[in-house]
């Protein structure tokens, strides 16, 4: 866990723009995130507008994961030297949404070359994660008043987009930093799948908590009753980050509902993504062990070198090949972990806290080229904190 933690810090955190990067395309000091958008190309929207396959795709994601671990490492260590990498993560993650000038618009990462330019097309996903690492800094004794202050002001804006955007008018979509329609789907909020129903619900929520505004109650209130209903039933096949960003959701509402009733369902709701989630790592973990040790030591590539797709909206994306299935393994396993233990079990069974050393002790994270060693960092220092693993 110390070099997946150096490995974070060193190779995937980008320190111009204070952000988490995607992937790694060379083990070589200070070549790793050689392959990232230029400025000119970030300017262009190259080679799509969401940044795919760039590298860029994931830092409000990234960048709301890593407060997370760190708001669990503190609670467990009291280490006094995480004050300033929470600051630096929560930087990045202002830094994406105020640098373009759009009011509560997440941006999915920032151009380490010119520090300001971002790609248009953020996603519900960006924007779950980005929430759920705030609320939890916000009630971390990490966070300081300037810090409380500011997560205030920020989540009060993207309720705010959310109120103006997500309308019946607007199909329900916060839409991209140029006003304009989503044309992927991945910014509606509402009239959206089970695993997505409570994303709505719980930016409304988490503003109302940290601001105490009735509007945001209200709003909360609204859409509450009804997405934890839409919440029952999620597809099982869905892949692990669509089971960890419901938990998210689902987490921040569980412990905001006022209402026993609700909040019991809520948490009937939780112990079944758990179990999914469970069955997840299972067949993760099968798929892993099939891997050679080189196959999992794969690069990214220089995705200007490969093939792109074109999908029928325009949006050309650049395709990893087999890489691609690598990046997410590692990612998967650490997710669909983290996922059964956000349900807070009292206990681990043995079977399960084996699988859990498993994956840590015979992931090579010195070699691993994949921003999932953030999640297998989750998974540990959550296991820390609820007392499940020994150090």
């Amino acid at each position: 866990m110390d070099q997946a933690w150096d490995m974070a810090w060193s190779r995937f955190y980008l320190d111009k723009v204070q952000t988490f990067a995607d992937y790694l395309s060379s083990y070589e000091k200070g070549k790793e995130q050689a392959h990232l958008p230029t400025a000119d190309e970030v300017k262009r929207q190259y080679p799509n507008p969401c940044g795919y396959g760039t590298g860029m795709e994931d830092g409000a994601i990234l960048g709301g994961a890593m407060l997370s671990i760190l708001c669990d490492r503190f609670a467990v260590t009291g280490d006094e030297q995480l004050r300033d990498r929470a600051a630096s993560a929560f930087a990045g993650l202002r830094r994406c949404v105020t640098v373009h000038g759009v009011r509560g618009f997440v941006a999915r990462n920032v151009c380490p070359q010119d520090g300001t330019g971002v790609y248009i097309n953020s996603s519900r996903d960006q924007v779950t994660h980005f929430v759920h690492g705030l609320w939890q800094y916000y009630h971390s004794p990490l966070s300081t008043d300037l810090t409380r202050q500011q997560i205030r002001t920020i989540l009060a804006d993207v309720a705010e987009r959310m109120i103006e955007f997500v309308t019946p008018e607007n199909d329900y979509d916060f839409c991209r930093a140029d006003g304009t329609r989503c044309p992927l789907g991945i910014c509606r909020m509402w009239n959206v799948q089970a695993h997505e129903a409570a994303r709505l619900p719980m930016i409304y929520a988490a503003a109302w908590d940290v601001t105490r505004d009735e509007r945001y109650r209200k709003m909360w209130r609204q859409y509450v009753v009804e997405a934890t209903a839409q919440s029952a039933s999620p597809d099982p096949h869905k892949p692990a980050y669509a089971f960890l960003q419901m938990q998210c959701s689902l987490e921040l509402l569980h412990d905001l509902e006022p209402e026993a009733a609700l909040k019991a369902t809520l948490h009937a709701r939780i112990a079944h993504v758990s179990e999914l989630a469970l069955k997840r790592f299972t067949w993760v973990a099968g798929k892993i062990a099939t891997k050679s040790p080189e196959e999992m030591r794969m690069l990214g590539p220089d995705w200007r070198k490969v093939a792109v797709w074109k999908d029928q909206k325009g949006y050309q994306v650049p395709q990893w090949g087999a890489y691609r299935e690598i990046w997410h393994l590692t990612r998967e396993a650490g997710e669909s972990a983290l996922v059964l233990l956000m349900s807070k079990p009292e206990t681990l069974s043995a079977e399960q806290k084996t699988a859990l050393q498993k994956m840590i002790q015979e992931t090579d994270y010195l070699h691993n080229s994949s921003c999932g060693i953030l999640y297998h960092l989750a998974t540990y220092w959550k296991a820390r904190r609820l007392a499940l693993l020994g150090e």
